[in-house]
């Protein structure tokens, strides 16, 4: 499509004139469509001898003055016509409405085919017709979504393409769907084409993750954490033998308190220095080797995983077919 510049606005008493003369263009439009028509069922012949005989002067006025004239009657419509998309293009190159000369007819090109006087080609007038419309409802002089016929419009627009739009994407689901069990090295290519390449990307993003996840999760828990720490070392202490032997023991009490406390603060200390030691560039390292060991694995591919790989997409295919199946056009018209 040629590309348009944003024109500058019109003086008033130009913007009258476009105005006048496209109003002016719509009603011979309408006029020779409306002949146009009259004709072709006057050509019938069970129309044309109940025409004769409800009005036959009429009848005999409109064959002798019309239809017998009907070529040259048109040929006049048709020099308007060609008047109008004249003057429509020497305007258009005045305004430098389009950024080439010659890009007018290519963007009008209904107005150029309907002003050849045959056949379908006559019928193209039409979207002259609502062009013209489109036109006056952009200067707010009418409103077409107010009109009954533009809102029947609207649904039935909207049914078509949503139905249109669904079953081609249906289809291209199931070929997808087709194209996936019919691979038998799925999984292998998902490997090798997309994992294996960002490796490195990954394992430092799983890296990275974990310890925030982990660092995050300690800074909003920290003071649960140690009171459970605490009642552990307490719980250990009170149930170990030795802790109870010591206890009777002259003074035996004191000091298996002041052992609990020394415990106690130390595996906080200890659990505090290792959730701490996640941030550490040393345990970042450490955890990348063992991810980057354990990754190759992890990725292994057999039989076995291809099958379910396969059977993952082709579920999450349907599912999504189902979803686009649902007529949402029922939802807004019932």
């Amino acid at each position: 499509m040629p590309s348009r510049r944003v024109s500058r606005p019109l003086s008033p008493g130009l913007e009258r004139l476009h105005l006048i003369w496209d109003l002016l263009i719509i009603v011979l439009v309408v006029v020779n469509l409306a002949l146009l028509l009259f004709d072709a069922l006057f050509l019938l012949g069970p129309l044309n001898a109940a025409f004769a005989a409800v009005a036959p002067g009429l009848h005999g006025a409109y064959d002798r003055h019309i239809h017998e004239n009907f070529v040259e009657i048109d040929l006049i419509f048709v020099a308007i016509f060609v008047l109008d998309v004249l003057l429509g293009w020497a305007v258009a190159i005045a305004e430098r409405r389009y950024h080439r000369w010659f890009f007018y007819p290519f963007v009008h090109w209904y107005d150029v085919l309907g002003c050849i006087p045959v056949g379908g080609f006559r019928l193209l007038r039409i979207l002259r017709v609502i062009s013209l419309l489109a036109r006056l409802h952009r200067l707010g002089l009418i409103d077409v979504h107010r009109w009954r016929l533009y809102a029947v419009y609207t649904k039935y627009y909207e049914i078509f393409f949503e139905e249109l739009s669904d079953r081609v994407a249906i289809r291209l689901l199931g070929n997808m769907q087709e194209q996936i069990r019919s691979n038998d090295s799925l999984s292998t290519r998902v490997v090798d084409q997309v994992v294996m390449p960002r490796k490195q990307q990954l394992i430092h993003e799983l890296t990275r993750r974990l310890e925030e996840m982990t660092g995050n999760a300690y800074a909003r828990n920290r003071d649960d954490t140690m009171r459970y720490v605490s009642s552990l070392v307490s719980r250990t202490v009170a149930e170990s033998q030795e802790m109870k032997r010591l206890r009777r023991l002259p003074m035996g009490d004191v000091v298996a308190r002041s052992m609990e406390a020394s415990m106690s603060d130390l595996a906080c200390r200890l659990v505090h220095e290792a959730m701490e030691g996640l941030r550490s560039p040393e345990f970042t390292a450490l955890v990348e080797r063992m991810a980057d060991s354990g990754f190759d694995t992890w990725l292994q591919v057999d039989e076995h995983t291809d099958r379910v790989t396969e059977q993952v997409l082709v579920d999450m295919l349907e599912l999504v077919k189902e979803q686009i199946a649902v007529k949402q056009w029922r939802r807004r018209y019932d």
